[in-house]
């Protein structure tokens, strides 16, 4: 193999795929990059078996090939190069000559062969969906999945399409997050995956704000390509929850309120927060006279740490409440609901409070005040 392409193009490709590659697995291989010269583009790939991405370039090639390179390493070189223009060429017994004009490194490669193949994804039905629909329903949904490796089924979000409705699904079992879109390229394709949080953030990375990205399911392995860029994923197996079962019903009892307001105010109540002191309280107050308004008030109380007091005006009819919540539960959806004001209904100290906007819901379970 002999190329030649721009430093930077070569680093920015580098930098998409490195995300996933570990230097703890048990298999060397999976350090390393596959580079593969072919029809006048270089092709990397990274993979730890779980997810594998590829991408490519345009360059001059001067000799067609394949070589593994440790993924560290090669990155390194890159970045340090001085020059714009690198050529890598291959030399016997896999060792690879990385050259500019002043400048010359040589790396121990491995061959290509040793690197494990990525499945495929022939005659497969694809589906078709908007970049930036999908970025911002992860920024919904993602916060939400769970960390907790016993309950793997929760590990991931649950994308589903029927009825040419694109939904998203995450839990932890504490807290549910539901984006719904309907599809601007319709499908007649059903779809319900469990696709890891790996994976979605590996490819959040890769979404523009313009774009579509093609998918296709094969044998509990889902491919996303968006431009140059593929990314394969194993699925999660198993029977996600019946989130539609602990949707409650619309509640009258709601604040209407700035969201910036009650982020930051939420943020300054949970800098007293301790692990055994996690819960915010949260009160509200309605008005008393024609002339007055609704007072939202966030509160904090930790023994041996102190304690804080905010007041926020809100429009509220219902009765007096307080209830205590995760403050970390609440600042995650509020960073990423995309209006100035919010509605969030509460209706008892021990029942879930809930956010709602056009096509999104957020069911959060209070805590014990203590």
């Amino acid at each position: 193999m002999k190329i030649k392409t721009q430093k930077q193009n070569l680093m920015n490709k580098i930098q998409a795929i490195q995300n996933i590659i570990t230097t703890k697995s048990t298999l060397p291989i999976l350090s390393n990059i596959l580079l593969e010269a072919q029809k006048d583009r270089l092709k990397l790939t990274a993979t730890d078996l779980d997810i594998g991405i590829s991408c490519s370039i345009p360059v001059n090639i001067l000799e067609a090939g394949a070589i593994t390179v440790p993924a560290k390493r090669f990155s390194d070189i890159i970045k340090e190069l001085p020059e714009d223009e690198v050529e890598i060429n291959t030399k016997k017994n896999n060792l690879v000559n990385i050259e500019t004009k002043s400048c010359q490194f040589k790396l121990m490669g491995t061959p290509a062969e040793e690197f494990p193949k990525l499945p495929e994804f022939q005659d497969k039905e694809v589906v078709r969906l908007d970049q930036w629909s999908l970025k911002k329903m992860f920024s919904q949904t993602a916060f939400a999945v769970s960390s907790d490796e016993t309950r793997y089924v929760l590990n991931g979000i649950l994308l589903k399409i029927k009825n040419n409705i694109l939904t998203m699904v995450a839990t932890d079992g504490r807290r549910l997050a539901i984006a719904d879109k309907k599809l601007s390229n319709p499908s007649n394709k059903e779809i319900q995956i469990i696709v890891p949080i790996k994976t979605i953030h590996e490819l959040n990375r890769n979404l523009q704000e313009e774009g579509e990205l093609s998918l296709i399911l094969g044998a509990n392995q889902v491919l996303f390509e968006v431009e140059e860029t593929t990314i394969i994923s194993r699925l999660i197996e198993g029977q996600f929850p019946d989130y539609q079962q602990v949707i409650p019903p619309v509640s009258p009892n709601k604040i209407k309120v700035n969201r910036e307001l009650f982020l930051m105010a939420v943020r300054r109540a949970a800098l007293l927060s301790t692990p055994d002191y996690q819960a915010v309280k949260i009160e509200i107050f309605p008005p008393k006279g024609s002339s007055q308004e609704a007072r939202l008030v966030i509160s904090k109380s930790t023994p041996d740490v102190g304690e804080s007091r905010e007041e926020l005006s809100v429009g509220y009819a219902g009765k007096e409440i307080a209830i205590g919540f995760n403050p970390h539960y609440l600042t995650d959806v509020l960073k990423n609901a995309g209006e100035e004001n919010i509605e969030f209904e509460m209706t008892d100290s021990d029942k879930p409070g809930v956010m709602r906007s056009d096509g999104y819901v957020y069911i959060v379970l209070p805590m014990r005040l203590s």
